[in-house]
C-alpha cells in the first residue's frame, strides 16, 4: 500500500527509464519511491531530494523553493546532494547500500539504489523490545563498521546513523542506508548545511554546528548498540549537556553483556568528542578481540536467520 505524501510522484510516473510503483516514505529533506527499471527489469528504490521547508511541488511536476528566503539554501543542498550522490555511487561495499544511477529532473535531483529484502533494525527491535544478544551486536556492527571506514575515506560523514537505517538483509548481512544527511568535512571547521539529526542519536556538536568527524557517527554507533541492549534511544545530547542522568553501561548491563563490549558503548557516548574513539579503526580493534559472553536466551538474529528465512510473515521494502 503506497503512503500518501502530498508533495509525491503518482504511480506510473516515469524518471528517465524509472516507472514509480509507489511511495514508500518521507523525511525532513526527501521523497522516497519504490520503482521498476524498465531497462534493467528489476525494482529500485528512488530518493529525490525535497526539503519539505525549503521547497514544494508545483502543480504537476517541477520542484521549487517555497520562497526568496529559501530558494539559496534549497539550491545548495541540491548542489550538494548531487556531489555526494555522485562520490556514493563510486563506493562498491557489501555493508552500504548501492548507489546505482543519479540525475537531475523536475529542478531537483534524484539517487536511484538497489532494492533490497529484509527489514530494519527499528522493526527488529520493536518486534524484541532490546536485549539483543552480544553475538548479534559485534556481528553486524563490525560488517557496518567496515562500511562506515569506507565512507570515511571519502571525506563523508553519515550523521544520522540510527537503527531505522541500518537494515538487516536475508542472512543477517547488514547495510548502512539513508545518506540524506551525509556531509563532507567542514566549513570552518562548523558542520555546513542545515540538515536533519535524530535525538539521542546525534552527539552535541550536530546539535550545536559544532566540530564534526568520525567521532561524530562512532557516537551514533555507540547510541545505536546503546538501543540494542535497552530497545530505546539514549537521553538527548543536549539533556545530557544540562544533566547527564545516562547510567554507563558497564553498570547497567554487566550481567548480560561483556564487560569489554559496554565500555567500548560508554567509550562512543562520552560527550567530549576528543574523548572517543577518533576513528572507525579504533572501535573495530575493541569489537573484533575474543570474548566471553553471559549466556543469552533466545539466539541472535543470526542464529535465527541460519534456521529459517523469512523469520516474519512478509518482507517489507526498503526505505532508505
Amino acid at each position: 500500500m503506497a503512503i500518501k505524501l502530498e508533495n509525491a510522484l503518482p504511480p506510473g510516473y516515469m524518471l528517465h527509464h524509472y516507472r514509480v510503483v509507489r511511495t514508500l516514505g518521507g523525511g525532513g529533506f526527501s521523497i522516497v519511491y519504490l520503482a521498476d527499471d524498465t531497462q534493467g527489469k528489476r525494482k529500485v528504490v528512488i530518493k529525490e531530494y525535497l526539503p519539505s521547508n525549503q521547497a514544494t511541488r508545483l502543480e504537476g511536476e517541477t520542484v521549487e523553493s517555497i520562497s526568496a528566503e529559501t530558494d539559496s539554501t534549497f539550491k545548495q543542498g541540491m548542489r550538494r546532494f548531487f556531489e555526494e550522490a555522485a562520490a556514493l555511487s563510486k563506493l562498491q561495499h557489501p555493508n552500504i547500500v548501492r548507489v546505482t544511477d543519479f540525475f537531475r529532473e523536475n529542478n531537483t535531483v534524484y539517487l536511484v539504489m538497489e532494492h533490497e529484502d529484509g527489514m530494519d533494525l527499528r522493526g527488529y527491535l520493536k518486534r524484541h523490545g532490546g536485549r539483543l544478544s552480544e553475538k548479534f551486536i559485534r556481528t553486524v556492527f563490525l560488517q557496518l563498521l567496515d562500511g562506515l571506514r569506507e565512507i570515511h575515506k571519502l571525506g563523508l560523514f553519515h550523521l544520522d546513523i540510527k537503527p531505522s537505517n541500518i537494515w538487516l538483509r536475508p542472512g543477517g548481512r547488514p547495510l548502512l542506508l539513508d545518506f540524506g544527511a551525509a556531509q563532507s568535512a567542514f566549513k570552518g571547521n562548523k558542520h555546513a548545511g542545515a540538515h536533519t539529526l535524530t535525538l539521542g542519536f546525534a552527539p552535541l556538536e550536530q546539535h550545536r554546528r559544532g566540530h564534526i568527524g568520525p567521532w561524530t557517527d562512532l557516537y551514533a554507533m555507540g547510541a545505536t548498540m546503546w538501543s540494542c541492549m535497552t530497545g530505546r534511544a539514549p537521553p538527548a545530547a543536549p539533556e545530557r549537556a544540562a544533566r547527564d542522568k545516562l547510567k554507563p553501561a558497564v553498570k547497567q548491563f554487566r550481567r548480560h553483556y561483556s564487560r569489554q563490549l559496554l565500555e567500548a558503548v560508554d567509550w562512543c557516548l562520552l560527550m567530549n568528542q576528543i574523548e572517543r574513539p577518533q576513528n572507525v579503526d579504533d572501535l573495530a580493534a575493541v569489537l573484533s578481540q575474543p570474548y566471553t559472553a553471559p549466556h543469552l536466551a533466545g539466539g541472535s538474529l543470526l542464529e535465527r536467520l541460519k534456521l529459517k528465512w523469512p523469520w516474519w510473515k512478509k518482507p517489507t521494502d526498503t526505505v532508505t
